[in-house]
């Protein structure tokens, strides 16, 4: 009988702690190399999900984020409609390809799309459209909704600023990055539509959190198992939007 493979990181089974030096990769200091990148490179060769995502194709271990977000809430639906802001380098994109059938694999089943945009050139994903573009910018809105050509059952945004060291400001940045996809949400998204966004932990996302309870139904706080225990971030699902015109619109 073939023996079933184990899962990255499972338990070997050896509680004796012979041999466990070697499932732990440690990283040599090089010369010009800093401490933190040192430290961040090992995190990410130890880390299972990043050893996961290269094992079943996905392109960064983000991609397990919205996999265990849609396993809970289900808005990535065959024959939705799906809006992907900061996209890079493209594993949520990945994920709602295939749960939205927008390549049509799912015989039976409606075909949705995915259309993401990112500041960054991203690789073609077969059955997203992808474009490059600076969200904040002037108009930047405007022109998704022409690529869009309609109405969005699902906004989501994995947008991030660049870091500053600076907490307070990486959160006020994050939050006016989570904001502006908020507002965009209210344009395109059909009722009953849902807006996923990560924010980081630090006080300002409140305000958001009173605009979106007004907008859906129910607006919740989740952080998945996949994003980092060490990480301030986590992510705001707003469902059942209400439509344009209802909460004060």
């Amino acid at each position: 009988m073939a023996k079933t493979p184990k899962k990255p990181g499972a338990s070997t089974g050896n509680t004796s702690g012979r041999g466990q030096r070697d499932l732990t990769v440690k990283v040599k200091t090089a010369r010009g190399r800093k401490m933190s990148s040192k430290l961040w490179l090992e995190r990410q060769l130890n880390d299972p999900y990043v050893k996961r995502a290269k094992a079943e194709g996905y392109r960064g271990r983000a991609a397990y984020k919205i996999i265990e977000l849609d396993d809970k809430f289900r808005f990535l639906v065959p024959g939705a409609r799906v809006v992907d802001l900061g996209c890079a380098p493209g594993g949520w994109s990945q994920v709602a390809v295939a749960r939205v059938n927008a390549l049509g694999a799912k015989s039976g089943k409606a075909q949705g799309t995915v259309l993401g945009v990112d500041l960054q050139e991203v690789e073609p994903i077969a059955g997203a459209e992808l474009h490059q573009l600076d969200f904040m910018e002037d108009d930047a809105d405007l022109k998704v909704k022409d690529w869009l050509g309609g109405g969005a059952d699902v906004v989501m945004s994995d947008m991030a600023a660049s870091a500053s060291g600076h907490k307070q400001t990486d959160h006020l940045r994050i939050i006016a990055l989570c904001e502006a996809a908020a507002y965009f949400a209210f344009d395109v998204l059909s009722p009953g539509g849902t807006f996923v966004a990560k924010v980081l932990a630090g006080g300002a996302e409140g305000s958001l959190q009173q605009i979106l309870k007004q907008k859906f139904e129910k607006v919740q706080n989740v952080k998945p198992p996949a994003s980092r225990s060490d990480s301030s971030e986590k992510f705001v699902i707003a469902t059942g939007f209400k439509g344009r015109g209802e909460g004060g619109a």
